[in-house]
């Protein structure tokens, strides 16, 4: 099969299988992981996700000779901790992501030990900021840090178990904004399990959807007011999300490194479906 995968949509999908709700076993994860390593939307794949507290025992289930990319999540160790299993046999590391506060606390003081980390061992980090009182501040202090050369991006969820979790279209707008203002690139998690924004019948909870996020970036980017990217994060209408992006297709995604997702095939059953990838 001969795909055509627009750039925009490269690297989009980090593998979280492992993480909830999908909750899968560390070895089916990554033997999924292994298969998604074989298809023809593999080039849309980004790391296999993995608990900092899991790496020894994913190196263990390797081949002799194999290798595997993953991003390092920090799972309730200490923070220096988080750096010090980086090299076990057949593991390359693509980058740690690490909650640098709980709502309510201050970011910072985390967010400085971080930095000093990534700066150490030399390691690409995302710095998990709550959406939430020192926000600005954390965007602020991320930013000066790539300015200076450390391989940091902010990382912001948008969903979980809970309603409050989900962020208001207004409120994501406003992120996504700062982030255009900064040049500051972000990472996304929970909660994005579909293309477009949709009302879950199970649980209620409204989750938005990635093609919002993606339409909603790259205007962001192009200096758009928040109340157009709330607009769009806010739509429900795919045809509306697809012309958006029709004239940023063959370019590389802006800002927006990507998302974690526990499943993969979701997220490509939905884009093969509106067209957006698929036999050229």
């Amino acid at each position: 099969m001969i795909v055509s995968t627009p750039p925009l949509l490269k690297q989009l999908l980090d593998d979280a299988a492992v993480f909830p709700p999908g909750s899968a076993p560390l070895p089916e994860a990554l033997s999924s992981h292994r298969d998604y390593r074989t298809t023809w939307y593999s080039d849309m794949v980004g790391p296999l996700l993995v608990p900092a507290s899991q790496i020894k025992d994913l190196s263990a289930m390797l081949g002799p000779e194999e290798a595997i990319e993953v991003g390092v999540i920090a799972d309730g160790i200490a923070l220096g901790d988080l750096f010090r299993p980086l090299t076990p046999r057949g593991i390359v590391v693509k980058q740690v992501e690490a909650p640098v506060a709980r709502r309510g606390e201050d970011p910072q003081p985390t967010l400085r030990r971080l930095i000093e980390l990534l700066q150490r061992y030399a390691v690409t980090g995302f710095a998990e900021v709550p959406l939430a009182w020192g926000l600005l501040a954390a965007l602020d202090s991320i930013a000066e840090a790539r300015r200076d050369g450390v391989a940091i991006s902010a990382k912001f969820r948008t969903g979980g178990l809970a309603a409050e979790l989900f962020p208001t279209p207004m409120e994501l707008a406003a992120v996504i904004a700062a982030c255009a203002e900064r040049q500051l690139p972000f990472k996304l998690t929970a909660g994005l399990h579909h293309a477009i924004r949709h009302t879950d019948p199970e649980t209620g909870f409204t989750h938005h959807g990635f093609l919002n996020v993606l339409a909603a970036t790259c205007l962001a980017n192009e200096g758009a007011e928040v109340s157009e990217v709330a607009a769009i994060l806010a739509s429900t209408q795919p045809l509306t999300l697809l012309e958006a992006l029709r004239r940023f297709r063959s370019e590389d995604r802006p800002l927006w490194l990507g998302f974690g997702t526990c499943s993969v095939l979701e997220p490509i059953a939905d884009m093969q479906q509106l067209g957006l990838i698929g036999p050229s």
